[in-house]
């Protein structure tokens, strides 16, 4: 296990060392999220706080990576990727009005990069017995020398990247949230490699190294970004370790099922989101304050406590999580999933019940 806690604690130290550094380069290129000159329906401070996130971020992961994972075609496609995604983040800190579907369209080039190097979904496992394979068509095309294109299991990888990246960034909302939830989340995937290896797959030693990585970056970027944060992730923080965490969960024997029981709630906030917007005949990509954790805020619930529900959440499912089969994470999934939908509809339409009355109304 020490040899797990190494590359953890390298991630967190240049981290935390170099957020301030990042503080000073924000305020100094005018990378700062100010409401006055940038405004956004979905902001919920009235300050001006530096950007530019990502970059700490990505610091620590690159370090960690560099000093204790072997380079391989898989390292050097997340390195290619992140770095992409850190370079349309500072340009989104940079700008006032940058469109959301140029930065929607580079994402997918980001994921397009790791699953030309070979990160695909080649199977899922049936939760009712059985193992789906996914791998079976394959377009016969030495992609870059790297990789013939597997169909299916490079579309699905494809998209659950993008997803991730994109959920991930709608839970960036209050102090502290996403940085936690990517914390919680990477623990588990890193927690259960370290088993997988542990049990005899030595394929998962870096993987698990990777997740530890992952999570020593967000808790030293939480540090900095507890309420009241020092500086927000940006877009391009976000987006990092939005697409740390799916890229992992493929590579790991943890598989997408205990992602989405640790993402749970942020999963079916996004989903709500979409939905509710469409309903409404607006963009899905366009900003509003309908998020749940938005919702929380109106109730009169502070930053910290929206924070410490979204941390705890995670961590409790991440628990139930590793101790539940395939079939146990299904219907875990269908059933807490129908309590947080229940939920987010009873705080949308009937929140306003949760103010205070009126002392003087009688």
């Amino acid at each position: 296990m020490i040899s797990f806690i190494a590359p953890f604690l390298v991630s967190l130290l240049v981290t935390v060392l170099t957020t301030p550094l990042a503080v000073l380069f924000a305020n100094k290129f005018k990378l700062v999220d100010d409401p006055k000159k940038r405004p956004h329906p979905a902001h919920v401070q009235n300050r001006a706080v530096p950007r530019a996130g990502g970059l700490p971020i990505f610091l620590g992961i690159l370090v960690a990576v560099l000093l204790f994972i072997p380079t391989d075609k898989y390292i050097i496609g997340i390195l290619l990727s992140i770095s992409l995604l850190l370079a349309v983040g500072l340009i989104d800190d940079f700008l006032t009005n940058f469109s959301p579907y140029p930065r929607l369209i580079l994402q997918f080039f980001a994921a397009a990069i790791v699953v030309a190097s070979g990160v695909g979904i080649t199977f899922i496992t049936n939760p009712l017995g059985g193992i789906l394979m996914l791998d079976q068509f394959v377009i016969p095309i030495n992609f870059l020398g790297l990789h013939n294109i597997i169909v299916i299991a490079d579309l699905l990888a494809f998209l659950w990247i993008v997803w991730v990246m994109n959920m991930i960034n709608w839970s960036k909302g209050v102090d502290g949230q996403m940085p936690g939830i990517i914390f919680v989340a990477a623990l588990v995937i890193g927690w259960v490699s370290y088993q997988a290896f542990l049990k005899g797959d030595p394929h998962q030693l870096y993987i698990g190294y990777l997740g530890f990585i992952t999570a020593g970056a967000s808790l030293g970027f939480l540090f900095f970004n507890w309420y009241p944060a020092k500086i927000f992730p940006g877009f391009s923080g976000s987006t990092i370790l939005g697409f740390m965490i799916a890229t992992l969960c493929i590579l790991t024997s943890a598989k997408l099922a205990t992602a989405l029981l640790v993402l749970l709630i942020p999963s079916i906030d996004s989903i709500y989101t979409i939905a509710r917007r469409i309903a409404s005949g607006k963009s899905p990509f366009r900003g509003d304050r309908q998020h749940l954790h938005h919702l929380l805020l109106e109730r009169g619930w502070s930053h910290q406590k929206i924070s410490l529900f979204y941390i705890s959440s995670c961590a409790i499912l991440g628990l139930v999580a590793v101790n539940l089969s395939s079939e146990g994470k299904l219907f875990t999934v269908i059933g807490v999933g129908i309590i947080i939908l229940g939920f987010l509809l009873w705080l949308h339409f009937f929140g306003h019940y949760l103010g205070r009355q009126d002392p003087d109304n009688g």
